[in-house]
This record gives C-alpha cells, sequence and structure tokens, in this order.
C-alpha cells in the first residue's frame, strides 16, 4: 500500500482485528486516508466492510488495533435514521450547541437542495429527501472526514445517480476526506481516488483510480478499471 507523510493523513489504521466468536471478520487490516482524498472500500458480503466503518466511527468497542480519525468527522448509513418525531431542521441540528445551531442546519439543508424542506417532517420526504437530510447532518459539523456505508444503496438508480452527483459537489467544496463502503464497482469507479479490495480480513489490494473529473461510464480507461475490479471481487462483467 502506498505510503503518505502522517501530515497528508486524515486517517490511518494499523492492525485492525474483530472477531464475531470464532469466526475472525478483520484479522489485521491496515489503510490510510489522505486528506481530501475519497476512498472506495470493496468486498463481497460479509468481508467486514461496514465493521471497519463502524470502528472508524467509534461504534464497535470490541475492535483492537491502532485507529487514528479527527475530531470532527460524519457518519452517514444506508438508513437516514431520521428521528420522525423532530422536524427535518431539528434533525440535522441535534447534538449542536450555540445560538446558531438552527441557522447552520438551514445552511446544510440549503447546500443539498432542501433548504425549504426545514419544517418539514420525515415522513413527508421521498428516500432520496431523506438522504440529503442525513448529509446535510453529517456536513453540518463541518467534518473533515465522512464515513459512508452504503449510503445510497436503497435508493432507486436514478435518485442513487444523483446523490452521487452531490456527494461530488459537496467534497469539491468542502474539501474533507471520505471512506465509502460499497457493493457498487461503478459507483467507487465514479466518485473514488482508490478502490481498495477487502478479503481475508485485510486489505488484498489498492487499485488507483486516476480518471479526470468529472467522471462518466463511457470515459475511457473507466471500462478496463471496472472489468478488473468485477474480475478481483469473482463477478462476471457480463
Amino acid at each position: 500500500m502506498a505510503t503518505r507523510p502522517a501530515s497528508d493523513l486524515t486517517v490511518r489504521v494499523t492492525g485492525l482485528r474483530r472477531a464475531f466468536g470464532d469466526t475472525k471478520v478483520l484479522d489485521g487490516a491496515d489503510l490510510t486516508v489522505g486528506r481530501g482524498e475519497v476512498v472506495a472500500l470493496l468486498g463481497g458480503s460479509g468481508s467486514g466492510k461496514s465493521t471497519l466503518l463502524r470502528a472508524l466511527a467509534g461504534l464497535d468497542p470490541d475492535a483492537t488495533g491502532v485507529i487514528e480519525v479527527p475530531d470532527h468527522y460524519g457518519v452517514v448509513f444506508q438508513e437516514h435514521r431520521l428521528l420522525p418525531w423532530k422536524r427535518v431542521a431539528d434533525n440535522v441540528a441535534l447534538g449542536l450547541t450555540g445560538a446558531d445551531a438552527r441557522t447552520r442546519a438551514l445552511g446544510a439543508l440549503t447546500e443539498v437542495g432542501l433548504g425549504d424542506r426545514g419544517g418539514a417532517w420525515p415522513a413527508e420526504l421521498s428516500g432520496g429527501q431523506a438522504q440529503r437530510v442525513a448529509v446535510a447532518r453529517a456536513l453540518v459539523r463541518e467534518p473533515e472526514l465522512l464515513l459512508l456505508d452504503e449510503p445510497f444503496g436503497a435508493l432507486d438508480a436514478l435518485t442513487r445517480l444523483r446523490m452521487q452527483q452531490l456527494l461530488e459537489r459537496l467534497r469539491q467544496r468542502h474539501g474533507f476526506a471520505a471512506l465509502l463502503v460499497t457493493h457498487d464497482v461503478d459507483e467507487a469507479l465514479l466518485l473514488a481516488d482508490r478502490a481498495l479490495i477487502l478479503e481475508g480480513g485485510r486489505i488484498a489490494e489498492e487499485v488507483p483510480v486516476t480518471l479526470p473529473r468529472p467522471r462518466h461510464q463511457d470515459d475511457p480507461g473507466f471500462g478496463g478499471l471496472r472489468r478488473h475490479l468485477l474480475d478481483r471481487l469473482g463477478v462476471p462483467a457480463g
């Protein structure tokens, strides 16, 4: 794996281990994420992708190893996890302090295209809108790092594409780093600077993605990378 000076790193993970009973899910995994870098984490079902992300988010006290992440980070899950008894702006502002908390929440909603929906209830939102609120809730904390666990996996294809484009715009505007757990090879290639293959509890391969931005699936070089990753994951390219 490529190394970077410590000052260029947002995330450093060394020797990460996690077992569930006799089953080793993570077995000494190492990875880094550079400042402003988007890293996609790929692997088969049960390979430990979400387990690794939860450990980075501080949600798994039984994981062992060295984990270094910035103080300011946000997490976006596949389920939006909005509180149904709080209005949209209050969901985004949850946990914020200071007299400007609501103003900051409305500002984050505006950035994701929902500036007029702060007074709505979560039940009034579409799936894509609810996930935009989840992104705003992470964004409002001005994170250095976003941890994204299949954040668009439950959306229809068109909404998913729009959310990918939104994430790319937000990354360019704010410069945060991101670790994206995904099953979607195309999504990884559209968004990431590097794709990592998690296999046998460790990072088995690192694939740089040097395609120019903005990216499209018909770009020269996209198909070759796609075929390589699918083959590496044991999926026929079709």
